[in-house]
C-alpha cells in the first residue's frame, strides 16, 4: 500500500495552501468571529495527554462560551458522568482545539490554544443556571483563530431535516450498555429513565 511518509511527499500531492487559507487565521478574536461564537450552541472539545487524544462534545444556550477578552474564551464545564477526560488531559497537556458548529450555518470557527481550569467562586457563580453553578471553568488563551469553508457541511447535508437520522433505527445507549456489560447495566430501564434523570442533572 502506498502512503505519504514526509511533507515533501505531501506538499507533491497537494501543492501549497490558497492564499485565503492562510489570510482567514489571526492570534486573536476579531469582531466578526466574535458574533460567531457568541451564535454558537456547540463546540467540539480536542485535548491530549499521556493516555492518547480526546475530543469531547461541549453544548449549551448560544452565547455559553464566554469572551474574556480578544485572546480568552472560556467554557463551563457542566455536569456530567464525571469521566473528565478533557479536564484531566489539561492538568497535564494545556494544548486544546476547539471546533464551533453554527446550525443552519455552513461556516463553522476552529481555535487552537492552551487551557487550564479555574475554579475561582467568583467565576464559577457567574456561570449559574438555575442556581448551580460548574465545578470548574476551562479558560482558553487563544494561540490562533479561523473560519473553516463550508464544504464538509455542504458535502454532509448536517442541517438537511430530510437527511435527519430516525432515532428509532439507532442502537439505543441501554442496549449498548447491556451488551457491553452483560446486562448489569443499561437495559429497557436507563432508556427509559435518562430523560427525566438529565433534566434534574443538567447544570
Amino acid at each position: 500500500m502506498s502512503t505519504i511518509n514526509t511533507i515533501e511527499d505531501l506538499e507533491e500531492i497537494y501543492g501549497t495552501p490558497v492564499p485565503t487559507s492562510l489570510a482567514k487565521e489571526v492570534n486573536h478574536i476579531t469582531p466578526h468571529y466574535r458574533a460567531l461564537i457568541e451564535v454558537s450552541p456547540f463546540v467540539a472539545l480536542a485535548t491530549g495527554g499521556p493516555e492518547g487524544l480526546d475530543c469531547s462534545p461541549r453544548g449549551d444556550m448560544a452565547g455559553f462560551v464566554r469572551i474574556a477578552d480578544e485572546t480568552t474564551v472560556m467554557i463551563p464545564d457542566r455536569r456530567g458522568n464525571n469521566r473528565v477526560d478533557s479536564l484531566r488531559n489539561i492538568v497535564r497537556d494545556p494544548r486544546v482545539a476547539l471546533l464551533f458548529l453554527l446550525p443552519g450555518s455552513g461556516s463553522t470557527l476552529r481555535i487552537n490554544g492552551k487551557a487550564y481550569l479555574s475554579v475561582e467562586p467568583n467565576l464559577l457563580d457567574s456561570f449559574a443556571v438555575d442556581g448551580k453553578s460548574p465545578r470548574s471553568v476551562i479558560v482558553i488563551d487563544v494561540e490562533t483563530i479561523y473560519f473553516q469553508c463550508a464544504r464538509a457541511i455542504i458535502r454532509s447535508e448536517l442541517w438537511n431535516p430530510d437527511r435527519f437520522i430516525d432515532p428509532a433505527s439507532l442502537p439505543t445507549p441501554g442496549q449498548i450498555l447491556a451488551t457491553l456489560s452483560n446486562n448489569e447495566l443499561g437495559g429497557e430501564a436507563y432508556d427509559n429513565s435518562w430523560a427525566d434523570n438529565a433534566k434534574e442533572s443538567m447544570w
